[in-house]
């Protein structure tokens, strides 16, 4: 009498059913590179232009202070702003502009965000940004549409 065993794979067999191959490995790791090099400039971009929206906003709002300040006092001589960072951190460190005023006189100010070094925001497109009295918005470069 003859016994028949049942099949076991071989070991051949059960390598080949787990895990992946260095060729598989490999395409993943080629993929993720060519996606990371084009996503992170994009990234990068983005926090730039989130954190230079911040800077405008804080541009406007003490150009708004200067004007109530102005409103009473007739000058603009005398304002000084609350803050000369931006965004408002508790720490220098965190801060990506130096804000500051520039020719306060009795019927003019200027207002100025200067990238901090240091901060990825002298990287920026726009480079220095500024507003006045009469509301007439700069920047150092790039164009004005694009930056305010």
């Amino acid at each position: 009498m003859k016994t028949e065993f049942p099949h076991y794979p071989s070991m051949l067999d059960q390598s080949r059913a787990q895990g992946f191959t260095l060729i598989e490995l490999l395409i993943v790791v080629a993929v993720v590179s060519i996606l990371a090099v084009i996503a992170y400039p994009s990234y990068t971009e983005h926090i730039r232009k989130s954190r230079r929206a911040q800077a405008k906003a804080d541009l406007v709002e003490y150009m708004q202070m200067a004007e109530r300040f102005h409103t009473v006092n007739n000058t603009y001589v005398g304002f000084a702003l609350p803050y000369t960072l931006s965004p408002r951190e508790a720490t220098a460190a965190n801060a990506k502009y130096d804000m500051s005023i520039e020719g306060a006189a009795t019927r003019t100010i200027k207002i100025v965000a200067t990238p901090r070094a240091g901060s990825g925001q002298t990287a920026d497109k726009c480079g220095t940004l500024s507003v006045n009295q009469a509301s007439i918005k700069t920047n150092s470069q790039g164009t004005l549409d694009q930056c305010w």
